[in-house]
């Protein structure tokens, strides 16, 4: 299998980038916003959205938001 370099791979690689940072500003956003969350801890909340890549985000719009 040939090795490919950063240059030929970014163009496969910058969708993905752009949806792991567009869910992480969304989430951070929502979060800011909203006055309470589940379990009542922005900072945990926080800290997960930033430190899970993909999952972060996701686990907190399934499980974090109190509507």
């Amino acid at each position: 299998m040939p090795s490919q370099s950063l240059p030929e791979l970014l163009p496969l690689l910058a969708p993905l980038i752009l949806l792991e940072m567009g869910l992480l500003v969304l989430a951070l956003r929502d979060l800011v916003r909203r006055k309470r969350v589940r379990f009542d801890n922005k900072l945990i909340w926080g800290a997960l959205i930033v430190l899970f890549g993909v999952v972060g985000p996701l686990a907190y719009f399934t499980l974090g938001r109190e509507d």
